[in-house]
């Protein structure tokens, strides 16, 4: 992995992520099924999958936006919590499509977005130089292109230093120098104890970059 990431399984604690025997249904449709599967501190995990096979289904699950239907979900001591915020706070999340505010501009939204977090809003300016966007910093969200807009999630991943990090397609329109940003960022997570969880079509760029793959096959793993 980028980085030089080290990964002994034997010599790990405790799971970051524990999902036993998972579940989960959209009215008549069950999109998984019996899951079962740990990530544990140090450990990029890849993800893949068909469309439909239920990859963003168990990322929103392991990033608490979603309940499960059967079965447990256990994700950064979350299963003793009954108030999952804090949880969260710890949890980065970079999804298919970007999640800026369109009509703040780059700056505002980082700005916004670790100010929310209750932490110091001084080094946005310079995590958005360090993944290429020190000049296009008062640019609003929406005149930006996709791949500038996954480069301020990026940043913000960086400044907010996640425990646990989820990409979902994060390789979608980079070029190659966004594209090392991505491992970059799951290298430092990964580097400092915490996991990184990839979903992705792009098996040969993520297998790069992770220690163990999995495979969604029509809602279960195989």
């Amino acid at each position: 992995m980028t980085g030089g990431v080290s990964y002994n399984p034997w010599t790990m604690s405790a799971p970051l992520v524990s999902l036993q025997d998972v579940a989960f249904s959209a009215g008549k449709s069950l999109i998984l099924r019996s899951v079962t599967l740990t990530v544990v501190e140090g450990e990029a995990l890849g993800l893949f999958g068909g469309n439909g096979a239920g990859k963003t289904t168990l990322l929103r699950l392991v990033a608490l936006l979603s309940r499960p239907s059967g079965g447990t979900v256990d994700v950064l001591g979350s299963a003793t919590e009954t108030d999952l915020a804090p949880v969260r706070r710890r949890i980065g999340m970079i999804g298919h499509t970007p999640a800026l505010y369109p009509t703040l501009s780059l700056m505002e939204n980082l700005s916004f977005l670790v100010g929310m977090r209750g932490e110091p809003v001084d080094r946005v300016g310079d995590a958005l130089a360090q993944v290429g966007l020190g000049n296009v910093t008062g640019r609003q969200a929406r005149h930006c292109s996709h791949g500038m807009q996954r480069r301020a999630e990026i940043a913000l991943q960086l400044l907010t230093r996640p425990d646990l990090l989820l990409l979902d397609e994060p390789h979608s329109a980079l070029d190659g120098g966004a594209a090392e940003l991505v491992e970059y960022l799951a290298a430092s997570v990964v580097d400092r104890g915490g996991a990184a969880l990839v979903v992705s079509h792009d098996r040969d760029r993520v297998m790069q970059m992770t220690h163990r793959n999995v495979e969604l096959v029509a809602g279960g793993l195989v």
